[in-house]
């Protein structure tokens, strides 16, 4: 099975495996060769880790909506393209996939800086990290990015590598259901893939603007379980882009990707 068939796999049922992995995760996993939940600038990566990476995604910046960001990406010339999935060492690598609610929320904030300029970014479920890669880019004074997958967070800190720039904090724990943080702009792309997961977020969203008036930005390129939930009455579309060539195959002919701004009733749900 190529590595096509995990993107198969997720778009069909296979994210609700991994729902539940964000909605039960209480800390990041305990693995042999990283057991912190949390990274800063100045980490250093596992070097096994880093080579495996490094030998095993392929550098790219086309394909995609941002070619100003280069990221580590797996595909069609990398090993794991063709291998079995069951043959990668760690857990299913969704972060090495650019998806499309990633892309044009990375494209709306390159392409309109005063969005985060100056403002504290959270960027949650950030997989490849690009979005909070194009946040620093345009002048966010703070950013943290959030995975539950610690490979991410690996993953994350050599794409600010390629792009120049000092490694964010990053986290892996499940922040969902937790405290509201007091963050200015919350930034989530492709995360509504499944219904208790997507409650969870609509709830947790809400308090956090309730409570600290933080802004919300979504970004989803129309998949069925986002635009079925009840939190889509509560957006606004601000942009939608059309996707490149390359994306629309890997995506199964989606054909664009919108940026929602989230906009609830001031009562929690």
């Amino acid at each position: 099975m190529a590595f096509r068939g995990w993107k198969w796999l997720f778009l069909l049922g296979r994210q609700n495996a991994l729902g539940k992995v964000w909605r039960g995760r209480r800390g990041g996993p305990s693995l042999r060769w990283k057991r912190c939940c949390h990274w800063s600038a100045g980490k250093s990566l596992d070097p096994e880790v880093r080579a495996f990476l490094e030998e095993n995604t392929e550098v790219t910046n086309s394909g995609h909506l941002t070619p100003e960001i280069r990221l580590r990406l797996l595909t069609p010339r990398c090993r794991f393209w063709r291998e079995k999935p069951d043959l990668w060492p760690y857990g299913d690598p969704f972060w090495a996939i650019y998806w499309p609610g990633g892309q044009a929320l990375s494209r709306y904030i390159l392409d309109n800086p005063r969005v985060v300029k100056g403002r504290s970014v959270l960027d949650l479920g950030s997989g490849c990290g690009a979005t909070a890669i194009a946040a620093v880019m345009s002048g966010a004074s703070q950013v943290l990015a959030n995975d539950i997958d610690p490979i991410a967070g690996m993953a994350m800190i050599l794409n600010c590598e390629l792009n120049h720039l000092n490694p964010f904090p990053i986290t892996i724990k499940n922040i969902i259901n937790s405290e509201a943080g007091n963050w200015d702009l919350i930034v989530l792309g492709d995360m509504f893939y499944d219904e208790q997961l997507a409650d969870g977020l609509h709830h947790w969203l809400q308090k956090c603007i309730r409570i600290h008036q933080t802004e919300v930005l979504i970004g989803d390129p129309g998949r069925h379980q986002f635009l079925n939930h009840s939190i889509h009455s509560q957006l606004h579309k601000v942009i939608e882009y059309s996707l490149p060539e390359y994306t629309r195959q890997e995506n199964y002919g989606l054909t664009s990707s919108i940026v929602w701004s989230y906009q609830p009733s001031n009562s929690l749900e």
